[in-house]
C-alpha cells in the first residue's frame, strides 16, 4: 500500500471506505501493535495535537480505548461528558463542539445517540472528526478492530463465513461489520429474532435466518452482539430466558463447529448472549479484541491527522 492511501480528514463510517483504505488502516494498526508491545509504549506521532473525546452516551471500553490510544501517540487528551455539562441546559451539539474547538482542539472523537451526528459535525467544524458510535448507524472503529482480529487469526478476510448473532436492529456494530466484511467478499449471515431484525436488511448482501444452528453451519467466525435493552421498547422479546434458549451461544454450538472464532464487542450479558464457558473458552478472542482496539484506534487517529495536512507526521514504522 502506497503512502497516503488513506486521505480522509474524518472517519465517519466504513460504508464509504474502499477495500484498499481499510487494508491500509489494518496494516498501520499492525505497526502500532508492535509499538505497544515494546517496553516504552509511547511514540511522538501526535505530539502537540489536542484531542477531545466527546461522549454524549455512556461508554467505558470505547472511551478508555481511545484515550489510551491517543496518549500512546503523545496527544494532549481532554474528555467531555454530556452529563453535568451545558448540554443538559439546552446547548446544541454544534455549539458544544464549537466551544471546544475554540480552545484549539484539533480532533474530536464523538459518540452520540443520533445517527449521522458525526457527519453533521464534520460539516460544521474545522477539526478532524472520528465517529465513536452514532445512534443505530455505525461504530467504525469497532468494525475495524473486529476485521483486524479476524485477519490475524484466519489469515485473510476474503471469503470468510461470518455469522452475526443477536440484536441486529439496534446494533451499529453489526452495520459496520457488514459494510467492512462485504468489501472483502465475505459471506455474512445474520441470525436473531424477527423482532430484532431490520426490514429488508438482505439488501446489504447478507443472508438472514432465525435459527442459530443453521447460521453456524460451516462458519469461520461468530460475532455475538449485546442485547441493547436500554434502546428497546416493550414487545421486542417475550422474555430474556426465551431469547437465551433460542439464540444464546452455548458450548454445544462451539463443539459442533470446528475452528470457530468467537467474538463479542462487550460488555457481555453472560448466560444470555453466551455461556460463560464459551466467553472464557479457547475459541474466544474477546479480550484480544480489546487489546487490538487500542492499536486500531492509534492507526485511525494517526491517519486522519496525517490526511488533514496539518502536520508532517512520519510513518509509524519509522518512529
Amino acid at each position: 500500500m502506497s503512502e497516503g492511501a488513506f486521505r480522509r480528514k474524518h472517519l465517519l463510517g466504513l460504508e464509504d471506505l474502499s477495500r484498499e483504505e481499510i487494508e491500509h488502516i489494518l496494516d498501520t494498526a499492525s505497526s502500532f501493535k508492535e509499538v505497544i508491545g515494546r517496553q516504552v509504549k509511547k511514540v511522538p506521532s501526535l505530539r502537540g495535537v489536542t484531542i477531545c473525546n466527546t461522549f454524549f452516551e455512556p461508554s467505558t471500553r470505547t472511551r478508555l480505548s481511545f484515550e489510551l490510544a491517543e496518549k500512546r501517540l503523545s496527544g494532549d487528551v481532554i474528555n467531555f461528558s454530556a452529563s453535568g455539562s451545558s448540554v443538559s441546559k439546552g446547548e446544541t451539539l454544534k455549539d458544544t463542539v464549537r466551544n471546544i474547538e475554540a480552545m484549539a482542539v484539533d480532533m474530536v472523537v464523538l459518540r452520540h445517540g443520533a445517527s449521522g451526528a458525526p457527519n453533521y459535525l464534520a460539516r460544521n467544524v474545522d477539526a478532524c472528526v472520528i465517529n465513536a458510535g452514532d445512534g443505530f448507524h455505525e461504530h467504525p472503529t469497532q468494525g475495524l478492530l473486529d476485521l483486524y482480529t479476524m485477519r490475524a487469526h484466519k489469515g485473510k478476510l476474503d471469503g470468510l463465513r461470518v455469522a452475526i448473532v443477536g440484536d441486529i436492529a439496534h446494533s451499529r456494530v453489526a452495520r459496520s461489520n457488514i459494510w467492512g466484511l462485504k468489501k472483502f467478499g465475505a459471506n455474512v449471515t445474520l441470525v436473531g429474532p424477527q423482532t430484532l431484525m431490520p426490514r429488508d436488511i438482505e439488501r446489504l448482501g447478507v443472508r438472514v435466518t432465525h435459527r442459530i444452528d443453521e447460521a453456524l453451519e460451516a462458519c469461520d467466525v461468530v460475532i455475538v452482539l449485546r442485547l441493547q435493552l436500554e434502546r428497546m421498547e416493550s414487545g421486542f422479546l417475550p422474555s430474556i430466558r426465551e431469547y437465551a434458549l433460542k439464540f444464546g451461544l452455548g458450548q454445544h454450538h462451539v463443539r459442533n463447529t470446528p475452528n470457530l472464532l468467537v467474538m463479542h464487542p462487550g460488555p457481555i450479558n453472560r448466560g444470555v448472549e453466551m455461556d460463560s464457558e464459551v466467553a472464557d473458552g479457547p475459541e474466544s478472542v474477546i479480550l484480544e479484541q480489546v487489546a487490538n482496539g487500542v492499536a486500531v484506534r492509534m492507526a485511525v487517529c494517526f491517519l486522519v491527522w496525517q490526511a488533514s495536512g496539518a502536520a508532517n507526521v512520519p510513518e509509524p514504522v519509522a518512529l
